[in-house]
């Protein structure tokens, strides 16, 4: 079987694959084509590789290639893992097509480059001359789908931790997420909760307030109980890790009633909750339910709340973790908390220590004319080589 190509051409190959991830139906893509070449590459180097169908009908794919002892006699495994999809993007705003690699100021900019397709043609740059027969502990590189969206990926490998898939992940011990740090190791982020609140009143004729029941008024109450929980909650949780050190509750988009001269029959409200470390998604649900049901108790409003999708825990890796040290010892840098999500706690709940770390800068991810900077491109393959020497020889 040939060799992978050149990392230029690795990169190149990646971008022209298109793999959009969105909730919009009309704009989503599958992620098949990437998973299939990282595959190819992954084989010719004498990796056992295994594709995990998420979503058949939409075209996604976990690809889980492992090297190395298997989970019976591999005690400290290292697991190299991203995510294939990427956000929507504007071509117009582009000074060139997302879809094909472009060179120019010492940059390859393309759709993914740095967020994070880029990284797994780093690894396997770093994997080029590695002989697997060498290897005392497992090594496992995850590439996943729809992280940008529902997590999908991430959360069927979790639901088969304890399958055939979960075999191989048990040999994994130690995970490094490469998604876009700067070459600066991350080990604390604030999770995601995302919801909708209904208000259900009777709508009626605004002449007579006895007529209905305003579901807009309802939701005056309900913002103003929310507003005294996001206090409650920022006198209570504090972490001066983070940039912004409390947790946060965002109103986002609010929509209720149809005209002006009927009382409002319907309400709806959706929230963006960022909890820090230690804050449980469930148990902030289940307080979120119980102070609105009493705020609207005998308002004769009916109340519905429902995830926009299931959220993401907050993330924290020990600082005293073996993996945490050994990667601020080669960056030079101190283990950093930031607001963004990944798919580290997920890896975490499978009993991993996590790390995210990779080349390019968030900054630059979500934007037009994403690109990663020439210079970032040996220092992560010789750092990933360098973790792949710690952890499995």
């Amino acid at each position: 079987m040939k060799n992978p190509p050149s990392l230029t051409e690795m990169l190149r190959q990646l971008i022209a694959a298109p793999s959009v991830s969105c909730t919009d139906p009309a704009i989503d893509q599958g992620n098949g084509a990437v998973i299939e070449r990282l595959e190819g590459w992954l084989r010719s180097l004498g990796f056992s590789c295994h594709i995990q169908t998420v979503d058949g009908e939409r075209g996604k794919y976990n690809l889980l290639a492992s090297a190395g002892p298997n989970g019976h006699t591999g005690e400290h495994g290292l697991v190299l893992a991203g995510h294939t999809d990427t956000v929507p993007c504007d071509p117009e705003r582009w000074r060139s097509d997302p879809f094909r690699l472009d060179e120019r100021d010492h940059r390859f900019y393309g759709l993914g480059t740095a967020d994070m397709k880029g990284f797994f043609a780093l690894v396997i740059e770093a994997l080029r001359e590695l002989d697997l027969q060498s290897l005392r502990q497992p090594l496992l590189i995850l590439a996943t789908c729809d992280e940008e969206t529902s997590m999908a990926g991430a959360k069927a490998l979790a639901r088969t931790s304890n399958g055939d898939t979960g075999h191989t992940l048990a040999s994994g011990r130690y995970a490094v997420i490469g998604e876009p740090t700067g070459l600066k190791p991350v080990r604390l982020h604030k999770g995601i909760m995302m919801e909708a609140i209904r208000l259900t009143g009777q709508a009626g004729h605004s002449s007579n307030p006895a007529y209905g029941v305003n579901a807009l008024e309802g939701m005056y109450r309900v913002m103003g109980e929310l507003m005294q929980w996001r206090e409650e909650l920022q006198q209570r949780w504090r972490n001066p890790l983070f940039e912004v050190p409390a947790p946060t509750l965002n109103f986002g988009h609010i929509h209720g009633g149809d005209n002006p001269n009927r009382i409002c029959g319907a309400c709806e409200l959706q929230i963006d909750i960022r909890p820090l470390p230690g804050m449980k998604l469930e148990e902030l649900r289940a307080a979120m339910q119980q102070r609105l049901r009493r705020v609207l108790e005998g308002s004769g409003i009916a109340l519905q709340t429902l995830p926009l999708f299931d959220g993401i825990e907050a993330m924290e890796t020990p600082a005293t973790s073996e993996l945490v040290r050994f990667a601020e010892e080669q960056t030079g840098s101190e283990a950093q908390a930031v607001a963004f999500g990944t798919e580290a706690p997920f890896y975490n709940a499978m009993g991993m220590q996590s790390v995210v770390l990779g080349p390019g800068h968030i900054a630059q991810a979500h934007q037009p004319d994403e690109y990663i900077a020439h210079d970032m491109l040996m220092p992560t393959v010789e750092l990933l080589k360098t973790l792949i020497r710690r952890f499995c020889l």
